[in-house]
C-alpha cells in the first residue's frame, strides 16, 4: 500500500488524465468522449483551473478521483 498524498498538483491529475486517454482512448474518433477515469479527473482539473489553484487537498477527492490517481501516482 501507497502512502496517501496530502496534496495532489494540477500537472499531476493532468499526467493522469493524459495516462487514461492513452490506456483508454475514445472509440469514436468523430466523438471524442473520455473514460470514466479521465472524466471524473477531468471535473477536478476543470475546477483547479477555473479557481486558479495550483493543487488539491486529496482527503478532498472521491473515490472515484483517488482511484484514478492511484495508477499514476505510485
Amino acid at each position: 500500500m501507497y502512502p496517501q498524498p496530502v496534496a495532489v498538483t494540477i500537472a499531476q491529475i493532468e499526467s493522469a488524465i493524459n495516462h487514461w486517454r492513452e490506456r483508454r482512448p475514445a472509440v469514436e474518433d468523430d466523438q471524442p468522449v473520455l473514460c470514466a477515469e479521465a472524466r471524473a479527473l477531468a471535473d477536478v482539473y476543470g475546477l483547479l483551473i477555473f479557481s486558479g489553484a495550483a493543487s488539491v487537498e486529496y482527503s478532498t477527492l472521491n473515490a472515484g478521483q483517488r482511484d484514478a490517481l492511484a495508477a499514476v501516482l505510485r
